[in-house]
């Protein structure tokens, strides 16, 4: 079967994906729209079925605005799907994923990504579930009431007490726990704690790229023994140090790598796609601007978007890996396991 016919096949599915920063910064009466016209073709192109849209909160809204962006942020997810009905569908549990992909539509799962709106208000976790949240982390690069994120890993600290209420409440509601981001420390926590799987939703492998961002051998197999998925990320600078290295060569070594110690059954796609959304949020003032000491245009040749997904599976397929698995990394996984927590 070609790349192309097996691609189109498969369930394709992105962990992270940060889309909603760009539609939530429109006018509310354009949100729906601007979906269909920029971001539902991209999509389409790339075969696209499952779509996780996480709810980032930019620094700008820090501290006092930030409730009220996740709240707008997650506003603008619902009226997406209500305006796009025919072409999406936002998913509460594993009967609503497989009914949106077996009418062709793109099943939507609504994540937070650090939860700076809730701060230390772990009994505002149920009220996001039920505005619809299924997959969360508890910090991003810097330090947050729960944990500290990956760019503090010099402070050594696990999860703070909340941070350990966090975590039992949402495996009590069924909320996905997201290891990415999360500092050192704060993983070896929750893989200790864990009563569940969990997943890291766009990290890639610190073996090959020496990242705070990325994860070791040891931190991969231990989401892998919980029963969880490493989705890997495609940001250019998590991948290779070298701007010659960043190719699609070397996310494939990535994933491989991140198959071979985790698993084939614990590997899928986060890519990180942040260059449009960048491109839209910048002010032409500062288009050289760099977010956390790196660039945050920078991207794979050809993977600068979801339209470029294809070339995964064809890259897959090149190097030899069987049809199945590659139908596993594409997505395969992911759907499995969301199927799985979301039952």
């Amino acid at each position: 079967m070609s790349h192309s016919a097996l691609h189109r096949r498969a369930v394709v599915a992105d962990t992270h994906n940060d889309l909603l920063m760009a539609v939530s910064a429109r006018p509310s009466h354009l949100w729906s729209s601007f979906f269909r016209e920029r971001w539902l073709p991209q999509l389409a192109e790339g075969g696209v079925n499952l779509q996780v849209l996480p709810v980032f909160i930019d620094d700008q809204y820090l501290p006092e605005g930030a409730l009220r962006q996740t709240l707008r942020m997650i506003e603008c997810a619902h009226v997406i799907a209500e305006g796009n009905a025919d072409r999406v569908a936002l998913c509460l549990d594993a009967a609503g994923i497989d009914a949106a992909l077996e009418s062709g539509r793109i099943a939507l799962v609504l994540a937070l990504e650090s939860m700076p709106g809730l701060d230390a208000s772990v009994e505002l976790i149920p009220t996001m579930h039920r505005l619809g949240v299924r997959v969360a982390s508890i910090a991003h690069f810097g330090r947050t009431a729960l944990a500290d994120g990956s760019g503090e890993d010099a402070t050594g600290s696990g999860l703070t007490s909340h941070g350990v209420a966090a975590l039992a409440e949402m495996e009590r509601l069924g909320i996905v726990f997201d290891v990415s981001h999360l500092g050192a420390s704060g993983v070896a926590h929750v893989l200790e704690l864990a009563t569940k799987p969990v997943m890291a939703t766009h990290s890639s492998a610190r073996a090959l790229r020496d990242h705070h961002r990325n994860l070791t051998d040891e931190q991969l197999r231990g989401v892998a023994a919980t029963g969880g998925v490493i989705c890997v990320n495609f940001f250019a600078p998590f991948l290779a140090e070298r701007e010659a290295d960043m190719t699609l060569d070397r996310l494939l070594d990535h994933i491989e790598h991140i198959a071979d110690v985790a698993g084939i059954d614990h590997v899928g796609l986060g890519p990180d796609f942040i260059r449009e959304v960048m491109e839209d949020l910048t002010p032409p003032c500062c288009e050289d601007a760099y977010y956390r000491g790196v660039d945050p245009k920078a991207a794979v040749p050809g993977l600068a978007g979801p339209a470029g997904l294809p070339l995964v599976t064809e890259g897959l397929l090149a190097r030899g890996l069987p049809e199945k698995d590659v139908m596993k990394i594409i997505g395969g996984n992911v759907h499995r396991f969301l199927g799985a927590m979301l039952a």
